[in-house]
């Protein structure tokens, strides 16, 4: 499921030579699923993308399943994968969320606020301060176990009800997550209306408070087709942490308008033709959403995996047209 010496490896000037994927099918993909996934499927998907090459897969969320109903399985799911040599984090809301991952082991933890009053009331049911209260002992139990702790902050572009979020606004929570103890920070375009000027904008202002680059992720959503071109503005500022959903999968249940996620094969195939190092095997990777797809009983929204694909099943077609000559 690749095209022999592409894409070429042209590299450009001012990117980074290797950028480590966050890999969030497992979690945000699943969890905005309508049905159900078996728990056994959750464990196999999780491995097929560690064989993949990915290094750092989201596992799944340590939430109430009345919340999230597709992720109730996390206390059966994780044991699952204890053996993998990859990074595993979890989202906890809480602390007892935490309580929950620690007990099984887990040493990522991550706590998910939000830029906007609007959404840290649909999500979470609390103003934007009462979150960063709540997460404030989460972290620090965290740290104190000597587990990593990442914060995912939400509408940092946009947002539903608010439209337009100021820059200003995002970075006084983003400063408040650092100075909780968060070691890094994931930067949710959750509507995925960022534009490149916009992203720039955004880091330049993270840097201008004192927050590295270093601590910086980006995870963006393709509503606009704009994903792509927003992780390059992103890497030109530095950042070497993307976040991408196996196949495309995901969205989020709290915004209705929110399409998936950053296909992690659309993704790879960019940063190979820029001569980035991902450590990750693109055939396996296709194949690992199409066999998910095939779970899922619906085609992949990654275009990668659906041209890879394609090409995979016309070459197949020609081999046994000329088996039959």
């Amino acid at each position: 499921m690749t095209v022999r010496g592409l894409p070429m490896a042209v590299p450009a000037p001012g990117l980074p030579t290797r950028v480590r994927i966050h890999e969030v099918g497992a979690r945000d993909g699943l969890q905005n699923e309508k049905s159900t996934v078996p728990t056994a499927v959750k464990a196999e998907f999780v491995h097929r993308l560690a064989e993949a090459g990915l290094t750092t897969i989201e596992a799944t969320s340590f939430v109430h399943p009345k919340w999230v109903p597709q992720l109730a399985d996390a206390e059966q799911l994780f044991p699952l994968l204890s053996g993998l040599p990859v990074e595993l984090p979890v989202l906890v809301p809480n602390e007892r969320g935490l309580d929950r991952a620690l007990a099984l082991g887990a040493r990522r933890v991550a706590v998910f606020a939000s830029a906007t009053e609007s959404f840290a009331k649909a999500n979470l049911n609390r103003t934007v301060d009462e979150s960063l209260a709540m997460f404030h002992p989460v972290v620090e139990r965290a740290k104190a176990g000597g587990v990593h702790v990442r914060g995912y902050l939400s509408m940092c572009f946009g947002d539903p009800w608010e439209g337009a979020v100021p820059v200003p606004q995002v970075v006084r929570v983003c400063r408040a997550l650092i100075d909780t103890g968060c070691d890094e920070l994931s930067l949710g375009d959750t509507i995925g209306v960022a534009t490149p000027g916009h992203v720039e904008e955004l880091l330049t202002a993270l840097g201008e408070e004192g927050i590295p680059v270093s601590a910086l992720g980006v995870h963006f959503h393709d509503t606009y087709g704009q994903a792509l071109a927003n992780t390059l503005a992103a890497l030109r500022h530095g950042v070497t942490t993307v976040d991408a959903s196996a196949g495309g999968l995901g969205g989020c249940p709290f915004a209705k308008s929110a399409t998936g996620n950053l296909a992690t094969e659309d993704l790879v195939w960019m940063l190979t033709g820029l001569g980035i190092d991902t450590g990750v095997d693109l055939g396996r990777l296709v194949a690992t959403s199409v066999w998910m797809a095939g779970r899922l009983g619906r085609p992949s929204p990654s275009r990668t995996v659906r041209a890879l694909s394609h090409e995979d099943a016309e070459g197949q077609e020609g081999r046994e047209a000329h088996k039959e000559l």
